[in-house]
């Protein structure tokens, strides 16, 4: 930390923003990799393992489906105070997903998001399989470098 983001947050009580290199331009989650991925300049720079759905093969098409959507979202707002640790929300379903759910009469479902594990739980019970209804879920850990390198607004691409 410089001595000016010290002297401004200690004694100001200010804060200066966070280097923007840090920044991701975009997220890409490989569904068949377990893998979520953030993008700068069209490079990755960082990797995760991650967990899906009960059900990763195929889209999202409805409510307890238990898949993680497939497609292009935005990342539009965040919750610090998540059961699952932190989450940042994936905006499926977006107007072709609720087309197709009211075209087919069912549910599309939502609130899918990126998230750490369960509060109330060891790390450990989660590793090495999927158990989320349809989120992304990643270590707490990977949560905290997730939360400050996304900021909302942030594109999303969800591959198979």
């Amino acid at each position: 930390m410089c001595l000016i983001t010290l002297v401004c947050s200690l004694v100001l009580g200010m804060s200066i923003p966070s280097d923007t290199s840090s920044k991701a331009d975009s997220v890409l989650v490989v569904k068949s990799e377990r893998k979520l991925k953030l993008i700068r300049h069209g490079e990755i720079f960082r990797e995760y393992t991650i967990a899906l759905g009960s059900r990763p093969l195929g889209h999202k098409w409805e409510e307890g489906d238990q898949r993680t959507p497939e497609g292009f979202y935005i990342l539009d707002w965040r919750n610090p105070v998540s059961r699952f640790y932190r989450s940042i929300h994936v905006s499926y379903p977006d107007a072709t997903d609720e087309s197709y759910a009211r075209m087919a009469g069912i549910d599309p479902g939502g609130n899918i998001m990126i998230h750490g594990l369960p509060n109330d739980s060891l790390a450990s019970k989660w590793q090495g399989w999927d158990w989320t209804d349809g989120c992304i879920a990643v270590a707490n850990d990977a949560m905290d470098e997730i939360w400050k390198a996304v900021d909302e607004g942030t594109p999303i691409e969800i591959r198979p």
